[in-house]
């Protein structure tokens, strides 16, 4: 148990609490922000990923997210032997704080009849079920969110104590952090889910939608977990991560 993985383990659980924690918060029948809307969920995500970005940042670089770790990977900014920590510790990290949200809105969750709502507590629900334009929005959000990541973090690999000695490079990316801060990229998911957040909920991340989908299914929490719908928001933002982190090398 490397700090990179149990640094993504803290942050993304943290984004996941009080990033679906918003949704919860919108949503579920008896809240004191029930109905508040669009602006209020989206900024909440925005500050979700600020909280989970000071935490982690420092030890993993914050990734937080599949899409951000292998279009790092993908872009040689990251050693693809580092891929399945990160993965490991965002999975984790995602489905502890699905539990948490769920443990914390327990009663409302109770008193909410519709299925699909509570569903929205958990992962990603589509405004119009299409296929097609449901992979697009992934795909294009995923895109703006890791090709601008590689130009406000400035990603870097970082080198541990004797590293250069030994001619070994760890290769950690470092996400917005250092002198940027954790600021823009929140500014970054904010914007994301204003524009872009309307037609599928913005997973941007396949921890995000998937972790939690699966503690939906878990949890007595009542509803399908619409497994036909979960490979839209893990192969959307992979290929949008991949394509961002081609444009990018090749610019």
């Amino acid at each position: 148990m490397t700090s990179i993985f149990i640094a993504e383990i803290l942050g993304t659980m943290l984004l996941i609490l009080l990033g679906n924690g918003v949704v919860a918060n919108v949503v579920l029948k008896g809240t004191k922000g029930n109905n508040s809307g669009w602006i209020v969920i989206s900024t909440g995500w925005a500050l979700a990923v600020f909280v989970g970005v000071v935490v982690a940042g420092p030890y993993s670089g914050a990734h937080l997210n599949p899409a951000v770790t292998i279009g790092l990977a993908a872009a040689g900014k990251l050693s693809w032997n580092l891929v399945p920590e990160y993965l490991a510790g965002e999975m984790v990290g995602a489905m502890l704080g699905a539990f948490l949200v769920w443990l914390f809105y327990k009663d409302h969750f109770k008193v909410t009849e519709d299925e699909v709502g509570k569903r929205a507590c958990f992962c990603t629900v589509p405004a119009i079920p299409n296929t097609f334009s449901n992979l697009i929005s992934e795909i294009i959000g995923t895109f703006v969110l890791v090709f601008v990541i590689f130009y406000l973090a400035g990603p870097e690999l970082s080198l541990k104590g004797g590293a250069v000695e030994m001619g070994v490079v760890d290769a950690r990316a470092v996400v917005g952090l250092g002198s940027i801060g954790a600021v823009p990229v929140a500014f970054l998911i904010w914007a994301i889910g204003l524009s872009l957040g309307g037609t599928t909920g913005y997973a941007i991340n396949p921890a995000r939608d998937l972790g939690p989908r699966i503690m939906h299914a878990i949890l007595p929490v009542k509803g399908s977990s619409d497994w036909g719908y979960a490979w839209i928001p893990i192969a959307g933002p992979i290929i949008g991560a991949v394509a961002a982190a081609i444009l990018f090398s090749f610019i």
